[in-house]
């Protein structure tokens, strides 16, 4: 009976040990810049089709030096229309990349995450109603942005982002989402049961600090914090329930300590490849190296466009899915 015991506890760990080392196992990346000509000596893309946990699986990632100053880090944004990638291509003059980014509302059109233009908020994060008997309150929760600033570093913040496009506060943390109250022009709201108004956000014991980004783009939940895994998907309220564990398309955006900015793009919802989890997208970041990472738009939304070339096959059956923002890697020239 014991050696039975033994044998069983033995088998147990062996499984235990199987799966944690395919959790954690480095996929192998295949540099495909040749397929995607001409690309800076800065900037360079990866493929793999390796299987994680035997599952089909595809996804190329893009990094670009954030110090190369022969390229530009933008943000596009078009207003009650959405645009496909290959038209934000096409209206940007043929940009280097162009990636989709932020999530956004079918029925209007509109952003429902930050965007950042030439140093100007163009999109910011919408109020969001209860749920069931407390459907009457509306509730600001802090999604989640990755940056891009004068200095050319990057940072990923928790924000609090003004719709009149004045204020602009960034969180180093994960904050408690507010309970709006009135809905006037004066916007107050309420915070930790005391009422404050919107413009007034300078206070010590509610702001953190301005965060001046060039360029940013909004999406969430946050997968990465100091090269750690930290997934802040119940504190920015973006899927509810067991969803974090489906597999999808998906979009995610890093930067390593050295400088580097990461775009990882996963295919998913065909034969060849699944998608993956939100732990699964936030382990590969890990592996290639970011400090820090957020998830953007993904299932039908996902696509990346290299000097205007499909990397991973979107997964909507019509082809590339129209969005309303996108994230531009382009060519520096005299004019910009």
């Amino acid at each position: 009976m014991i050696k039975r015991i033994v044998r069983i506890c033995f088998y147990f760990l062996f499984l235990t040990s199987f799966f944690l080392l395919s959790v954690n196992a480095q996929l192998k990346w295949i540099n495909v810049d040749s397929l995607y000509q001409p690309l800076p000596s800065s900037v360079h893309i990866y493929f793999t089709d390796e299987p994680i946990h035997t599952a089909p699986f595809r996804a190329f990632y893009l990094i670009a030096d954030l110090k190369e100053k022969k390229i530009n880090f933008i943000a596009d944004t078009t207003l009650g229309r959405r645009l496909t990638p290959t038209q934000f291509y096409q209206k940007n003059d043929q940009p280097l990349v162009v990636v989709n980014c932020t999530f956004f509302s079918f029925a209007t059109n509109r952003n429902l995450t930050t965007v950042i233009k030439d140093g100007k908020l163009v999109g910011f994060n919408a109020p969001v109603k209860g749920i069931g008997k407390d459907s009457i309150n509306m509730y600001y929760y802090f999604k989640s942005a990755i940056g891009v600033f004068k200095n050319r570093k990057a940072d990923i913040a928790w924000l609090l982002t003004d719709s009149a496009g004045k204020d602009l506060v960034g969180y180093q943390f994960p904050v408690k989402h507010i309970r709006w109250g009135k809905f006037e022009p004066n916007l107050l709201f309420t915070y930790n049961d005391s009422i404050y108004n919107f413009s007034r956000m300078k206070q010590k014991h509610i702001t953190d600090h301005k965060w001046k980004a060039v360029t940013a783009v909004g999406g969430g939940p946050v997968l990465l914090q100091n090269n750690s895994i930290m997934i802040t998907n119940e504190e920015e309220r973006m899927f509810a329930g067991k969803a974090i564990n489906d597999k999808h398309p998906r979009t995610a955006m890093g930067y390593t300590k050295d400088g580097k900015l990461i775009i990882l793009m996963i295919e998913g919802r065909n034969a060849v490849a699944q998608g993956a989890t939100l732990v699964q997208e936030a382990q590969i970041l890990k592996d290639l190296g970011c400090w820090e990472a957020l998830n953007l738009d993904g299932g039908g939304s996902s696509c990346m466009l290299v000097n205007g070339k499909e990397t991973i096959k979107t997964s909507d059956a019509a082809g590339q899915r129209a969005v309303p923002a996108v994230f531009i890697i382009k060519r520096k020239t005299k004019k910009n």
